[in-house]
């Protein structure tokens, strides 16, 4: 019991330190999904001919995917200072 309960707060430690360090990743490839789709449902491809708006998913993913590359600039780079 002992020992499942120490692995639950190591897991719980470590998402949080992941959460922590690609926050603005996550939030973009969220937000990006959330806009990919409303892009097809108040834009969209009326002829069905367009590979991206054609369908909810295509746009949802594309979305995802330009968000998470857009806000994963933001991210702080950690430099470690080398003392001479």
């Amino acid at each position: 019991m002992v020992y499942v309960l120490s692995l639950i707060l190591k897991v719980k430690i470590m998402m949080k330190e992941f959460f922590k360090g690609h926050g603005w990743t996550i939030a973009g490839i969220v937000s990006g999904a959330l806009g990919g789709f409303l892009y097809w449902h108040f834009v969209g491809c009326s002829t069905g001919s367009c590979p991206i708006t054609s369908s909810p998913i295509n746009s949802s993913i594309w979305g995802a995917a330009m968000g998470g590359l857009v806000l994963s600039s933001f991210k702080a780079d950690k430099q470690v200072k080398k003392e001479k």
